[in-house]
C-alpha cells in the first residue's frame, strides 16, 4: 500500500521527502559527519560524494516514495535550511510492517532530535499509515541508537547472531526492537502532538 504521508512536522522538525535540490544539504551534513557515521553506517564507506551523485540519489528516493517501494525522509530543521539528519519508514519486513532506521548529523547529535523523529513516526506509522508492527534494528555496540527504542517503549524481542555486516564486512550482530500496534493503543499519547501532510501538502493529522 503507497503511503499517505509525505511530510511531518514536529515542535522543532520538518520531516519529508527528499527532493533533488536537498544533495547539497545532505551532502554537506554526511561530510562533516564521517567520523561519527562509519563505525555504524556501511554505506558511509563510500562517502564522500559528488553533490551530482547526491541528486541522483535523492531521485531515486523519490521516485521509490512516488511508487511505494520504500520511505525515505530527510530530517530538516523547521525552516529547512539544515539537514539535520536522515530516517524513514522502510519496506524491508514481511507483512503490514515498516522498520524505522535513522542517522543524525554529529553537529545535532545528543539533542534527542532522533527520539522526536522515531516518536512521530511512530504515530504516522500507527494513526495513518495503518501499521501493525513497527520494528528498529541497531548494533548491540551502538548505545546511542538503541536509547531511541527503550525511551520510546519498544520491546527487545532478541539479539540475532552475525546478522549482518560492519563496514569492513565483518560479521556483526543486530538488535530487534518492536512495537505492535496494540501496544501503541494502549500508550498514553496525550504528550507528543505533530502534524501529518500528504503530497499535495493538505493535512492528515
Amino acid at each position: 500500500m503507497i503511503a499517505k504521508t509525505y511530510k511531518i512536522e514536529t515542535e522543532r522538525l520538518i520531516i519529508r521527502c527528499y527532493k533533488p535540490t536537498d544533495a547539497p544539504l545532505l551532502k554537506e551534513a554526511i561530510d562533516q559527519s564521517l567520523e561519527h557515521l562509519l563505525p555504524w553506517m556501511p554505506w558511509a564507506k563510500n562517502e564522500p560524494e559528488t553533490v551530482q551523485t547526491k541528486i541522483e540519489r535523492l531521485r531515486k528516493y523519490r521516485g521509490q516514495f512516488d511508487l511505494g517501494v520504500d520511505y525515505t525522509f530527510g530530517i530538516f530543521n523547521k525552516e529547512e535550511t539544515e539537514l539535520i539528519g536522515s530516517t524513514g519508514l522502510h519496506t524491508r519486513l514481511e507483512g503490514n510492517a515498516r522498520e524505522i532506521g535513522y542517522w543524525i548529523s554529529s553537529r545535532y547529535a545528543k539533542q534527542g532530535y532522533a527520539t522526536e523523529t522515531v516518536k512521530a513516526l511512530v504515530k504516522v506509522g500507527f494513526e495513518i499509515e495503518e501499521l501493525d508492527r513497527i520494528e528498529i534494528r541497531c548494533a548491540p555496540e551502538n548505545v546511542a541508537s538503541q536509547g531511541v527504542p527503550k525511551k520510546l517503549g519498544f520491546l527487545h524481542e532478541g539479539t540475532l547472531k552475525n546478522r549482518t555486516t560492519n563496514v569492513e564486512g565483518q560479521a556483526r550482530d543486530v538488535m530487534i526492537w518492536t512495537k505492535f500496534k496494540s501496544d501503541y493503543h494502549r500508550e498514553d499519547q496525550s504528550g507528543f502532538s505533530c502534524k501529518a501532510f500528504d503530497i499535495i501538502n493538505e493535512q492528515i493529522l
